[in-house]
């Protein structure tokens, strides 16, 4: 596997500028360490596990890895079961030093976290948004065009965004997201200035992400016309936008002229948990693969770079093929 330098691998110890997006409830162990081993960035998303859960994970990925991994937090979200500055520290106590930050500001946690000589991303989806976290002292920028799945910070493309941060902030590191799903996406944003690419989507399809099987199948069968931006699946995570693929949930709510109450199906259960907990029409829950029912109807969360995601495959080999594709890309620019 080519190993391809930037300032990004230079300060985390990669052996590639790439970085598994932490996908929500999709994250676990196997991923994150099978995408340490190979090099790249792997991610855990912690925000919505409790302090135990928390702990059982990262002492698993680092069972599993001597690779490079980090956590995610959404900062401002008001469903977490613990406080952000709680999980830092039980994350911090695990000997976790790359700390991620969406959806609100690393601010108030840098102190904590830089007494522990800890690095810190933030998520951005402005030039205004990158400059107030520099300032704020933050290490590494995302940069998170519109194109990306899940839950979605800009109403900006990452071809205009990811140069205008980069010039906002020149000193500062910047990673692209949105919209990347191959090694000529990864080339793109690397002569745009990015020093690494966050890839959510196309590590979805993978072997080790904890998806529900239809789920992955859907997001390998669309196309990047088939996903849809929205505040629709806001029960638990009320009015922040994101993109899903289009199923018959979404259908239905287009269908209505998309209203704001009374959706069609409101409140029917689609699906359940393992252990039987109902799981409601327009929840904000992801189809994992220990549930029921339904889950097609639930939120297929995924970016526009499903139409660039064919296959299923272990992390380890997409990592490298990732690479491959990249150092080729970047060598018929040259």
């Amino acid at each position: 596997m080519p190993r391809l330098t930037t300032p990004l691998t230079d300060v985390l110890g990669l052996d590639v500028p790439i970085v598994q997006a932490p996908v929500g409830s999709a994250t676990c162990p196997a991923l994150a360490a099978t995408v340490a081993d190979a090099g790249a960035l792997g991610m855990l998303a912690v925000t919505w596990r409790d302090e135990a859960a928390t702990r059982k994970v990262i002492t698993e990925t680092k069972r599993r890895t001597e690779g490079v991994f980090g956590v995610n937090i959404v900062a401002d979200s008001d469903a977490k079961n613990v406080p952000t500055e709680t999980h830092v520290e039980v994350c911090l106590d695990e000997g976790i030093d790359i700390f991620s930050f969406s959806f609100g500001e690393a601010a108030p946690y840098m102190e904590q976290i830089r007494s522990r000589n800890g690095i810190v991303l933030q998520s951005v989806g402005s030039a205004e948004e990158a400059k107030d976290a520099v300032d704020a002292g933050v290490d590494i920028l995302v940069a998170q065009g519109w194109e990306a799945g899940g839950h979605v910070q800009s109403e900006v493309a990452t071809l205009p965004l990811v140069p205008r941060i980069v010039d906002a902030v020149p000193d500062t590191p910047v990673i692209a997201a949105g919209g990347i799903a191959d090694g000529r996406g990864i080339a793109a944003v690397l002569t745009l200035g990015a020093v690494g690419a966050w890839l959510g989507t196309r590590f979805l399809t993978t072997e080790e992400a904890y998806v529900h099987r239809l789920y992955r199948q859907r997001v390998i069968d669309a196309e990047e016309t088939d996903t849809v931006y929205s505040t629709l699946f806001d029960e638990g995570w009320p009015d922040v936008p994101h993109r899903v693929i289009e199923n018959e949930t979404v259908a239905a709510w287009k269908a209505a002229e998309q209203p704001l109450t009374e959706r069609p199906g409101e409140g029917d259960i689609v699906a359940e948990t393992d252990d039987g907990a109902p799981v409601r029409r327009y929840e904000d829950s992801l189809a994992v693969p220990d549930m029921g029912g339904d889950v097609e109807e639930l939120p297929l969360y995924a970016g526009q770079s499903a139409g660039l995601t064919h296959e299923v495959q272990p992390a380890d080999e997409l990592v490298m093929a990732l690479a491959e594709e990249t150092f080729e890309a970047l060598e018929r620019v040259n």
